[in-house]
């Protein structure tokens, strides 16, 4: 930990706010407030992308390939699963399915996400507040031309080519920000929205009852996913539009500007002025582990 130095919050969803933590791991302290409307039950286990993503990324772990799972996994049970007729929407490694087994039984035995989600990090040695952004149950949907489906359905088994309509969270209208949660947002210096998808990642976090409210009262720093007219990964572009927004950075302060302070974005984008919020231009791009510990200073002087 870094004591001498000032505590942040930290919105994450998967990929890009992962990449990011990685940096900031090296120069300060933080705690993360973690999407779980992705989160899904698959043969058997509950299996919450986000949550695992930044946790792997926290204890070096993760596959640096793809931005989700363990590296040098293996997916012999998958394959087995397969060749019995069993066809799991998620292609799960074996190391990363021990964590949802885990997890997973931490639940059955009554223990709360966030209960469960402490105990999983704390076993990865992470000493980093992990938290899921509420207990109840939320799902991410996607309606496209082809149907009304969960974002895993569409991103992965569709690999995201269905035309899309609209994006809703089923359940969020019961969904509120966990008591720690809260704690965290209160005693935090500044809040800091990473580069993941503000549509599937981000957009979640903030439907929770009163999550705007709070984010009203803190300085907030959001590093934009796009740069020009594209995302740097993901389906973001596609989400972004089918809610009406432009892609594009100013598309993005648009999604988070009744609370926005700062948006930080590319140098190749530092062209144009937010109309409620500051403008700040660096280089985003994180390629390696130097890349993300750059940025994350480059944050840290903006609170």
């Amino acid at each position: 930990m870094h004591p001498a130095t000032i505590m942040l919050a930290v919105l994450s969803g998967g990929t890009g706010t992962p990449k990011l933590l990685r940096g900031m791991n090296e120069i300060t302290n933080f705690s993360v407030i973690v999407n779980t409307a992705e989160d899904m039950w698959v043969s058997g286990n509950k299996v919450c992308p986000d949550i695992d993503s930044v946790i792997y990324a926290l204890a070096g772990l993760i596959d640096e390939t793809k931005w989700w799972g363990i590296k040098h996994d293996t997916f012999m049970t998958h394959f087995r699963l397969k060749e019995l007729g069993f066809d799991e929407v998620l292609m799960i490694g074996d190391a990363d399915r021990a964590t949802h087994i885990m997890r997973s039984e931490l639940l059955r035995q009554g223990m709360s996400l966030t209960e469960a989600t402490r105990k999983v990090a704390e076993t990865y040695s992470v000493e980093n507040e992990i938290l899921p952004m509420c207990e109840e149950e939320v799902e991410t949907r996607v309606v496209t031309i082809e149907g009304d489906m969960h974002f895993q359905e569409f991103w992965v088994r569709r690999k995201g080519k269905p035309e899309v309509i609209d994006v809703y969270f089923k359940g969020i209208e019961d969904a509120k920000p966990t008591e720690d949660v809260i704690k965290a947002l209160e005693k935090a210096k500044g809040v800091i929205i990473g580069p993941s998808n503000p549509i599937t990642s981000i957009s979640p976090i903030l439907s929770l009852r009163g999550m705007r409210d709070l984010l009203r009262r803190k300085k907030v720093v959001a590093v934009s996913p796009i740069i020009g007219k594209t995302a740097v990964s993901g389906p973001a572009a596609k989400l972004m539009r089918a809610k009406g927004f432009e892609v594009s950075p100013k598309g993005v302060g648009e999604v988070y500007r009744d609370f926005l302070d700062i948006l930080v974005v590319d140098s190749t984008d530092g062209n144009f002025e937010g109309e409620t919020y500051e403008v700040v231009a660096t280089n985003i791009m994180m390629r390696n582990k130097e890349d993300a510990v750059r940025l994350s200073e480059f944050l840290l002087q903006l609170f």
